[in-house]
């Protein structure tokens, strides 16, 4: 998204503005034909109180593993009905998952994403719950003409039309004289939707479902990989080195070409939007309305009819047993103050953690087959995010070539990309009469995050000792910038680094599935387990793999088949 684009972007759209957000996008790609598919198939499933009147399952106790947003989404739409539910949290002093806000001042003001920092203006199930929490957001500003790209030691501005990647980047591949003749912004639009429009209208909706069967063309895209998809359509090994070097995404040039026509098919990466104050800003929603006695989000629901949640922070499952008569699901748990394990018994669960941390929870009896290959197997990318406190805005001060307030930069060292805040973008003046307009001076402490990178180079950063590996992001940071080494030494006031693969209770930042894996495993994985005991949810079940959107949905879906279940089993 260039700057003109987020000038139509308001703060706190309405429904109906990122509707039309999407149709322009759409008509613009030429398959306006998927608008009302995408706006139906990411909306939120029927609500829970459809299928059972509020208040029926008084009594009864539900144990929800995990609470990232799939949990929550889960308790939220449970409560309704009644029943009594804990939810059991590994970490002790935070909730949401892979939603994590890290703040540098006690305000709030100075914050930066660790996870999740971007909301797809077509992930309707995001923005059901956004627009209930009155949450406020702000734009996200994806692309920026004055970010940079910085490939084989060449930095160039990220312009609109690509033109300085087309003249500067292109010669320093070896292309073919037609890859050479294509412009950027054309090459790149030719390989992400020339297969997208490949598929007929009605089989691209099986992109954004959970199917035992696919069609065989959309199963094409499944059981290949992104660099197979590449070459069948013509292009060079030079030219996909070019589209990997420039699009950190192509860190995932050999998982399944599912997870990118996914992202293509929603217009995930176009008009995008951030909770202004952090992400962390969702869960946090969630966990204020659980805990109410009162909670204002549940209309036309009386208090007494709502159940009680207990979130026991600081506590991991260990165990899931069937009890003996198969009735009941026993939860084995610990924590650090008490020394030995524990067990609960409820009536149902479910099962909000990534398969990667299910896959050291002791199950008796084992799950179905293939829902214990899929524990097994699912495969989780690996990410590494680095965020800087710094004591000014360096990346704003160019008032002679354009600031960079807002959008990322790309490169094709180890950090992969750098991500710009997105809160001075708004400003219609920096400088005044007077000098620099409060709230909009690059003189003003930001927070940038540094390094965004996936896979292999996540893997190889994340491993590095921590002085050393904020060493060199630093200094790649000056030659995107083309700033003199050392530069950062003195701007960097604090930073905060993760690698995913290394925090115990994730072990993976989200799914990224293998060729074939789609196929053989999502729709088993969301099948409930024990008789309709045990239920699963958490954007790795979803149709929208590493996103918000998947979680929630999936909570929600989870929710209601226990809720229609349970009804049965009375």
């Amino acid at each position: 998204m260039d700057m003109d684009k987020y000038r139509l972007q308001p703060p706190n759209p309405t429904n109906a503005k990122r509707h039309e957000l999407l149709k322009a996008v759409l008509i613009k790609e030429g398959r306006i034909e998927d608008y009302e598919n995408i706006i139906n198939l990411l909306s939120p499933p029927p609500e829970i109180t459809n299928y059972i009147p509020s208040g029926k399952f008084k009594g009864k106790k539900v144990g929800i593993i995990g609470g990232g947003l799939a949990g929550l989404s889960a308790a939220f739409e449970l409560r309704k009905l009644g029943f009594d539910i804990t939810i059991f949290e590994a970490i002790n002093d935070r909730i949401g998952g892979r939603v994590y806000t890290h703040y540098f001042d006690n305000e709030g003001k100075l914050y930066g994403e660790l996870g999740a920092i971007r909301i797809p203006v077509s992930h309707e199930t995001t923005w059901h719950y956004i627009n209930l929490f009155k949450l406020d957001t702000i734009p996200f500003i994806q692309s920026n003409p004055n970010a940079f790209v910085y490939v084989k030691n060449t930095r160039v501005r990220n312009d609109s039309q690509g033109r300085n990647i087309t003249e500067k980047i292109y010669p320093l591949f070896n292309l073919k004289e037609w890859e050479r003749s294509i412009p950027w912004n054309k090459l790149y639009e030719y390989v992400s939707l020339y297969p997208l429009k490949k598929l007929s209208p009605s089989v691209r909706t099986e992109i954004l479902r959970i199917l035992p069967e696919y069609d065989y063309e959309y199963n094409y895209f499944i059981n290949s990989s992104v660099r197979q998809v590449l070459e069948d359509l013509k292009l060079s090994d030079e030219a996909i080195n070019l589209l990997t070097s420039i699009d950190p995404f192509g860190a995932f040039l050999y998982n399944s070409y599912s997870n990118a026509i996914q992202e293509d098919y929603s217009a995930s990466f176009t008009y995008m939007y951030h909770i202004n104050g952090g992400m962390a800003k969702l869960p946090l929603a969630f966990y204020k309305s659980l805990i109410s006695p009162y909670p204002s989000e549940y209309k036309n629901i009386s208090h007494e009819d709502l159940g009680k949640v207990f979130l026991k922070c600081g506590n991991w499952v260990t165990g899931i047993y069937k009890s003996a008569k198969g009735e009941k699901v026993v939860l084995k748990y610990e924590n650090k103050e008490i020394g030995h394990p524990m067990k609960e018994v409820f009536d149902y669960v479910i099962c909000a953690i990534p398969y990667s941390t299910l896959r050291e929870v002791e199950i008796y009896p084992l799950f179905s087959n293939r829902k214990m290959q899929a524990i097994r197997e699912i495969n989780y990318s690996s990410s590494q995010k680095t965020i800087f406190l710094c004591r000014k805005r360096f990346w704003e001060e160019d008032r002679h070539y354009g600031r960079i307030a807002g959008g990322v930069s790309t490169t094709d060292m180890m950090i992969q990309s750098i991500i710009y805040p997105p809160d001075h973008a708004g400003c219609k003046k920096f400088y005044g009469e007077d000098g620099y307009v409060k709230g909009c001076s690059p003189y003003e402490s930001g927070v940038l995050t540094a390094s965004y990178n996936f896979n292999q180079d996540a893997i190889r950063l994340g491993n590095m000792e921590e002085e050393r590996r904020i060493r060199l992001i630093k200094r790649q940071v000056e030659k995107v910038h083309g700033l003199p080494e050392g530069y950062m030494d003195s701007i960097v006031l604090d930073y905060k680094t993760v690698h995913w693969n290394r925090e115990p209770w994730f072990k993976g930042a989200f799914t990224i599935l293998n060729p074939g894996q789609r196929r053989i495993f999502s729709y088993d994985m969301l099948k409930p387990e024990y008789n309709g005991r045990v239920y699963f949810a958490g954007e790795h079940t979803s149709a929208t793999l590493g996103w918000i959107q998947g979680a929630l949905y999936t909570g929600m879906i989870a929710a209601n088949n226990l809720a229609y279940n349970a009804a049965r089993q009375r």
